[in-house]
């Protein structure tokens, strides 16, 4: 299968694609209307604009410093997951999105990286977290406790969200990997236990974006890294924009030995025109 992600309400329609991802809250956090053609996509914890207007609910390190796009490694800013406020409001989007499509993309969840988050807010739901599993006979005293601790704290607090969410979602939950299917990395650098979400999850999504594909062994390896990680199926999803055809034909026909279906990012246009080529490529020539 191939699908779509756009930003576009009238792609997301065109027959070319057996799935169409439509995003209703992007990492800009510009927001659209829900379209029953395609599975709504929310960016849940990157949002720049709300950053921008509220710099309180932007996670922060050990050091003071801010999870937003101009330091380096972040793309766009992010939101602190403990924020009962903001988590709300994203509750709230699913619920709006399943009047109109019951099936759900859950992008951007987790915590920025393994440094974060250290506000006040996470500060004082750590120790109490600790406290509570040491009165219940389960963890060290709060004076004892190591990195260990908090990284299994932060997994809490993003399998909850997802469950919420889950509780929400009458139709099929997808939701987006960070690349990274080395053993233990998504747990320290966002928060994401796999063991414990899998069974909350339909399909998981893996972007895997270059703007050349000019060699795709790394995307093989990283396919096939997830392959063997997983047990819930799930999609690779391409970058389409200004890609030479030939280059995302090689790759997505990599992607398709992996993925329960390869989906095509941004620019419709591109895919559709790399899928009619790929057609008509198997088409031509007639053997004796």
């Amino acid at each position: 299968m191939h699908g779509v992600v756009t930003r576009n309400a009238e792609e997301a329609r065109w027959p070319d694609f057996d799935r169409s991802f439509y995003e209703v809250k992007d990492v800009s956090g510009r927001s659209a209307e829900p379209i029953p053609e395609a599975v709504s996509m929310i960016s849940c914890f990157g949002d720049n604009a709300a950053a921008e207007e509220r710099p309180d609910l932007v996670p922060i390190n050990p050091d003071g410093q801010h999870a937003t796009r101009d330091r380096t490694y972040f793309d766009w800013a992010y939101i602190c997951p403990t924020h009962d406020g903001y988590r709300d409001g994203l509750l709230e989007i699913v619920a709006d999105c399943v009047d109109v499509n019951p099936d759900v993309r859950l992008d951007d969840i987790g915590f920025p990286r393994a440094e974060y988050c250290y506000c006040d807010r996470c500060n004082e739901r750590f120790e109490a977290w600790v406290r509570n599993r040491h009165d219940a006979g389960e963890g060290p005293p709060p004076a004892e406790t190591t990195i260990e601790d908090r990284y299994e704290w932060r997994a809490a607090v993003i399998t909850d969200f997802v469950e919420e969410a889950v509780e929400r979602i009458p139709g099929r939950t997808y939701m987006t990997l960070y690349p990274d299917p080395y053993d233990g990395h998504l747990y320290e650098r966002a928060g994401i236990d796999l063991d414990a979400l899998e069974p909350h999850v339909d399909e998981f999504v893996v972007p895997l974006y270059d703007t050349h594909y000019g060699t795709t062994y790394w995307l093989e390896t990283i396919a096939k890294g997830f392959e063997s990680r997983l047990d819930t199926p799930f999609s690779v999803e391409l970058y389409a924009v200004n890609v030479d055809i030939d280059n995302l034909i090689h790759a997505m026909e990599v992607a398709a030995e992996y993925g329960e279906s390869v989906l095509f990012g941004y620019d419709a246009s591109n895919a559709r025109a790399a899928l009619r080529r790929q057609g008509a490529d198997e088409r031509d020539g007639v053997e004796w």
